[in-house]
């Protein structure tokens, strides 16, 4: 596994290939959370959509007795304007990848619905948020990069990226001629962890462009703090420049 520092906001691992990079995450996520509730005793976490998220819920779903799921409170990093059932719907694709499986008591579970209404949803999520985490910040927050460089539903310019002060917002999407319920960068750079996953050869590219060719372009680029630094987990194939250049 080789490990880089990008800068003090930003830090790389790549575990290697594309099944040991999943494997690496599904236990990433897991230590973490055994270390939250020894600490705190509960760990608090946002989950995200799409492909690699979805394996590392499958394997999770085969670790029933690698935790204490009575302590773990599930909440969305961001979310479609559809139903709970529909097939776009990050929640439903979690709660069948295998989180639904999981013995988490269905009260610390916590779907965004962002279907109807959506900005006094956004306002009763984040009253939500603040009701059950209290004064304490995610322990994790699980993030991917879309090819344009959003993170969550935070897609360049979209009036999202300028909120300061809420937790959870409605975003118009232009690009995509929709609405989706998202949280914001304050929200997000206050978690104890921000983690993006970049798998394939596909993200090679725009991960190259976010970490080393351009600056503050894209919203994913506004993740990280000195005090809360992201971590990026890319497989071999999404990293290989990084070897390439010799960053470390």
């Amino acid at each position: 596994m080789l490990s880089y520092v990008i800068d003090d906001r930003r830090k790389v691992i790549v575990p290697g290939n594309l099944q040991t990079t999943l494997d690496y995450s599904a236990r990433h996520l897991l230590d973490s959370a055994k270390e939250a509730i020894k600490e705190k005793s509960a760990f608090y976490i946002a989950l995200s959509g799409g492909s690699t998220p979805k394996a590392i819920y499958e394997r999770l779903a085969s670790k029933q007795d690698a935790l204490d799921w009575s302590k773990v409170f599930i909440f969305w990093s961001d979310e479609r304007s559809v139903g709970p059932t529909h097939p776009d719907s990050n929640y439903a694709m979690a709660m069948k990848a295998g989180i639904g499986s999981l013995p988490i008591p269905p009260g610390q579970i916590f779907r965004m619905a962002a279907e109807e209404n959506i900005e006094e949803s956004a306002k009763e999520y984040e009253q939500i948020i603040k009701d059950t985490l209290k004064d304490r910040p995610f322990d994790y927050i699980m993030l991917g990069m879309g090819e344009d460089g959003h993170t969550a539903s935070l897609f360049p310019n979209t009036k999202g990226l300028e909120e300061t002060d809420r937790l959870i917002i409605p975003n118009f999407i232009p690009q995509k001629s929709t609405w989706r319920m998202t949280m914001t960068f304050p929200c997000i750079n206050a978690s104890r962890q921000a983690v993006f996953y970049v798998l394939g050869a596909n993200k090679k590219e725009m991960l190259e462009q976010v970490m080393v060719k351009t600056k503050d372009t894209f919203p994913c680029q506004y993740v990280g703090t000195k005090q809360h630094p992201s971590l990026w987990i890319a497989d071999e194939e999404a990293a290989s420049w990084i070897n390439a250049k010799a960053i470390s």
